[in-house]
């Protein structure tokens, strides 16, 4: 079995055989055409297949691009080693803004609207929550489609303007760092002790489809952790579980997490 068949095989256990079979398209055209493939925005997880077809290629090196220094969902460019050029990622940001006395518009509240005008999760980077609107990186292909089209958000009336990649700020995160003891590596137990809540709400959330571990949908409230696994929450960020220190005198497990808001 060669390579290809092997790195599909792996990524079809969690779903994501198709994605790998796409990216793995472009690496092999990359390769063949001697210049460079640029993939649509992956999420952090998409990126890491494409670092693994990357690893497997001599011949090819990835870059990535989001729009700007800390971008969350990238580009990733597979580069042949022969193409001495710069490669074109086409990206574009807009700023969108809306009267904040009367509508309270959030993260999920802008992707909602912006999929209900037909645009492809794929084709979105990153959206950044400003205090008085928001920033959004799209593929250059549907920037005119975009600026015609996206007029409000819910009941909102918007305005939309195209603002420079360079005027974009690196992302700033607030970082709590949780040093703690819990009953044991599940899922619902690291949650709620990363997240502030009660390990039955969690186990809700979790079955609402609200998790996911490593960027992929969690699988159940019983799922084990590990040291290094990321715990992400629509609307909540993230907790990375930084270090397991082992089993205290009373029988919990000593954890350090780092909560990202």
């Amino acid at each position: 079995m060669g390579d290809r068949e092997k790195i599909i095989r792996y990524y079809q256990a969690s779903g994501e055989g198709e994605l790998a079979a796409k990216l793995l398209d472009l690496a092999e055209a990359a390769l063949r055409n001697r210049k460079y493939k640029v993939t649509e925005f992956l999420d952090p997880y998409g990126y890491s297949i494409a670092e693994t077809i990357g690893a497997h290629y001599d011949r090819l090196k990835l870059v990535s691009s989001g729009g700007y220094d800390g971008a969350e969902r990238v580009k990733a460019v597979f580069v042949n080693e022969e193409f001495r050029g710069t490669p074109e990622v086409a990206v574009e940001a807009v700023s969108v803004t809306w009267d904040e006395r009367y509508y309270q518009i959030t993260h999920r509240d802008v992707l909602g609207a912006l999929m209900a005008l037909g645009i492809k999760r794929e084709i979105i980077g990153d959206i950044i929550m400003c205090g008085h609107g928001c920033q959004i990186i799209i593929d250059s292909s549907f920037f005119n489609f975009l600026m015609q089209n996206f007029s409000k958000i819910g009941a909102a009336p918007i305005s939309i303007a195209q603002l420079k990649i360079a005027d974009i700020a690196p992302r700033e995160e607030k970082v709590k760092e949780i040093k703690t003891t819990v009953a044991s590596l599940r899922l619902d137990v690291i949650a709620a002790a990363g997240f502030g809540t009660s390990r039955s709400r969690m186990s809700e959330e979790i079955v609402a489809g609200k998790l996911k571990v490593n960027w992929q949908e969690a699988k159940n409230s019983a799922q084990s952790i590990k040291e290094n696994d990321v715990i992400s929450m629509r609307g909540r960020g993230r907790v990375e579980v930084c270090e397991v220190l082992g089993q205290t005198r009373k029988g919990r497990m000593s954890i350090v997490l780092k909560r990202f808001m």
